[in-house]
C-alpha cells in the first residue's frame, strides 16, 4: 500500500531510541523526509546514520531537550530550515519515572506536566499554522495504553498523559476543515529499553506478559507501523481517535 507520504515533512519528537526511533524509520522507508531529535547526542548520530543508509539526504538530526522552552522553538525553526513546513508533527517523550504517588514531589509533578503535555502543545502551536497554510497536516501524539488502563506503579503517567486525550479530541475537531487530522497512539508493553528498565526495576514486570491476550510484548516496529498509517494520507477521515497498539491488554472498549 501506498501511504502517500513521499517527500512529506516529519518531524519525531524523541527519535533517537525507543518508539520515537522506531516510528522515524519507518516514516523514511516510506519515503517521507524525517527529522529526528533527542539528548542523547551518540544515540541520535547511530540513528541518523542507520536511516542514512537506505534514505540518503531525508534525515537531519538536531540535539534537544524537549523540556526546554527555547530548545523547542529551535528545534521547530531549524527543521523547518532544513525541509521546510511540517507536514507531519509525532509528539513523544521518554517514559516518566516508575513509583507510587508519595515519591513524588510538587516540583516532580511540574516536570512531568512540561515533559508530557506541554511540550505537545507548545510544538503543534508551532507547526499548526504551516499546516493550516498548506491545507494538509498529521499531528500524532504518542502517549499510552496507561490513559486508558492504569498501570501499576506508574502513576504519574496515568495520571498526566489523559490530559492528552482531551487535546487530541478537542483540536480534531479545530482544524477537521484544514485537511488536518489529530490521533492519539497508545502503546501497551513493547520490547524497548524502558521495559528492560521497568523490568530491572522490578522483575514481576514481566508477568504482566501473561495478561496480555497474545501472551508477548510487542515490537517497536509493529507500532510504528501503526503510527506510519495515521500519519498517512490513507487516514485521512480518521481523526479525533486514541488507538491502542497493545496486544488486547486493554480490558475496556
Amino acid at each position: 500500500m501506498d501511504l502517500g507520504i513521499q517527500n512529506r515533512v516529519a518531524l519525531v519528537l524523541a527519535s533517537s531510541k525507543g518508539l520515537g526511533k522506531a516510528v522515524a524509520i519507518e516514516l523514511a522507508k516510506e519515503g517521507a523526509k524525517v527529522i529526528i531529535c533527542g539528548t542523547d547526542e551518540a544515540a541520535l548520530e547511530s540513528t541518523k546514520a542507520y536511516i542514512e543508509v537506505f534514505a540518503p539526504n531525508s534525515v537531519k538530526s538536531f540535539v534537544c531537550d524537549i523540556t526546554d522552552e527555547s530548545q523547542r522553538k529551535n528545534l521547530v525553526e531549524q527543521s523547518v530550515k532544513a525541509f521546510g513546513a511540517i507536514e507531519i508533527l509525532v509528539t513523544n517523550t521518554g517514559g516518566p519515572a516508575s513509583g507510587s504517588f508519595e515519591q513524588f514531589s510538587l516540583d516532580d509533578w511540574k516536570h512531568l506536566y512540561n515533559l508530557l503535555f506541554l511540550s505537545a502543545v507548545d510544538i503543534i502551536q508551532q507547526v499548526l499554522p504551516g499546516m493550516k497554510e498548506k491545507g494538509f497536516g498529521r499531528i500524532l501524539t504518542i502517549s499510552s495504553v496507561a490513559v486508558k488502563q492504569p498501570a501499576d506503579n506508574l502513576i504519574s503517567s496515568n495520571a498526566v498523559r489523559t490530559s492528552l486525550l482531551g487535546l487530541v479530541k478537542s483540536l480534531s475537531n479545530e482544524v477537521a476543515l484544514h485537511g488536518i487530522t489529530v490521533n492519539n497512539l497508545l502503546p501497551g508493553y513493547t520490547n524497548t529499553n524502558r521495559l528492560e528498565n521497568l523490568i530491572h526495576k522490578n522483575p514481576k514486570v514481566i508477568e504482566v506478559k501473561d495478561t496480555i491476550p497474545m501472551k508477548r510484548f510487542g515490537t517497536p516496529e509493529e507500532f510504528a507501523a501503526a503510527a506510519a498509517f495515521l500519519v498517512s494520507e490513507r487516514a485521512s477521515y480518521i481523526t479525533g481517535q486514541s488507538l491502542a497498539v497493545d496486544g488486547g491488554w486493554i480490558k475496556g472498549h
